[in-house]
């Protein structure tokens, strides 16, 4: 038993890594292109749909983990209904959870 809990504890942190270093690759395939490497959003699409700094930790107390998890999983759409982000398609909710910890990571 005692060797037991460590490996499990050892399962669950490489487990953990493993999601993170998903959601980074997914992050730099299907958001990094306007939301920036860095998290500012100062692409030339992220300047021109006024995305927000995701390092600013006014930003990141604004934003709530289910409206970026709504966001990520739905899109998200203007008022006139044009589309100015797409939604993730075929994330799994784990993938989904580690990529709003992605973008947590920016903060400063």
């Amino acid at each position: 038993m005692k060797t037991l809990i460590p490996l499990l504890i050892a399962v669950a942190l490489c487990s953990f890594s493993a999601r993170a270093a998903d959601a980074k690759a997914i992050y730099e395939k299907d958001c990094q292109k306007c939301h920036g490497a860095d998290g500012k959003g100062e692409t030339k699409m992220g300047k021109k749909l006024g995305i927000k700094d995701y390092t600013d930790a006014k930003v990141q107390a604004e934003l709530k983990d289910d409206a970026a998890v709504k966001a990520i999983k739905e899109g998200l759409k203007d008022k006139e209904g044009k589309t100015l982000m797409k939604p993730l398609e075929g994330a799994t909710d784990d993938e989904v959870k580690a990529l709003v910890a992605q973008i947590r990571s920016f903060k400063k």
